[in-house]
Order: C-alpha cells, then sequence, then structure tokens
C-alpha cells in the first residue's frame, strides 16, 4: 500500500484510529499489507512501526525493480499481490512494470507534497481518459 494520499496525508507522523482499524481488519482477514513509498525511510519507518507492518521506503515508482526484488525475496506469488495507491504515474506503473494487480484510489486528502503536484497535472487527464473509456473498474461492482 503507498502510504502518502493513500492511508493518511503526508503530513501525518502517526497513523489515525480509522487507518489503525482499517490495517487491522486486514491482517484478520489474512492480508499481509506493506507499505511501500517513495518517501524516505526516516519518514515511513515511524508511521509503519505504529501501524505494525512492515515497509519498502524510497521504492523509486514508477519502477518497478524494488518492488519484484520485494516480492521475490519474500517467496510469494505474484497472483497474491496487490499494490493500492492513489497516483497512476507512480503506483499503477510500478504495479503494471512488476505485473501485478492495482488498485487506484482517490487521493484523502486535498493538498500534496510539492513534488506530486507535476504528477497530478499527468493524472488527471489519464484517469478522465480511462473513465470516459470504462478502463477503470469499481472494486464494488466486481
Amino acid at each position: 500500500m503507498d502510504l502518502d494520499n493513500t492511508l493518511d496525508s503526508f503530513k501525518a507522523r502517526e497513523p489515525k484510529e480509522a487507518t489503525i482499524n482499517y490495517v487491522k481488519k486486514l491482517k484478520e482477514n489474512g492480508i499481509n499489507p506493506i507499505i511501500i513509498s517513495n518517501n524516505k525511510a526516516s519518514r515511513v519507518s515511524g508511521y509503519a512501526n505504529l501501524l505494525g507492518v512492515e515497509f519498502l521506503s524510497s521504492a523509486r515508482k514508477p519502477f518497478s525493480k524494488k518492488i519484484k526484488n520485494e516480492i521475490a525475496k519474500r517467496g510469494v506469488d505474484k497472483n497474491s499481490v496487490m499494490l493500492v495507491g492513489d497516483q497512476m504515474m507512480t503506483d499503477v506503473l510500478a504495479a503494471n512494470g512488476a505485473k501485478i494487480k492495482v488498485v487506484l484510489t482517490e487521493k484523502i486528502v486535498k493538498e500534496d507534497q510539492w513534488t506530486t503536484h507535476i504528477n497530478r497535472i499527468f493524472d488527471r487527464p489519464i484517469r478522465k481518459y480511462h473513465l470516459r473509456h470504462n478502463n477503470l473498474i469499481d472494486w464494488r461492482n466486481k
């Protein structure tokens, strides 16, 4: 799972109760969430530790090499892996490159890191195109 604007605001240093409950529910259902973030370990580690999950920082999304290496290191079947994220330009491209499933979310807070504003310029028209052509499937209908 991506962290910033998927699980929480990029400003949040500690997970909200809703996020803690969400991760707890995932674990109760046999899902092992791992935070995969382009942010530095100093940002991701504290948040992940408070959630009780592992993490991969400096993931370099949209490149998929670190994600592929993590999957191989864990010895899991790629068919049992899914990346959840809020950006087409990083999360979706990285998942596609790693040949894993992906869930594209809306960003959960209005503000973004300054670097993310650049990605959003490209993200908006691509997302609109895929919505218009019914390429984005609502998981509730799947």
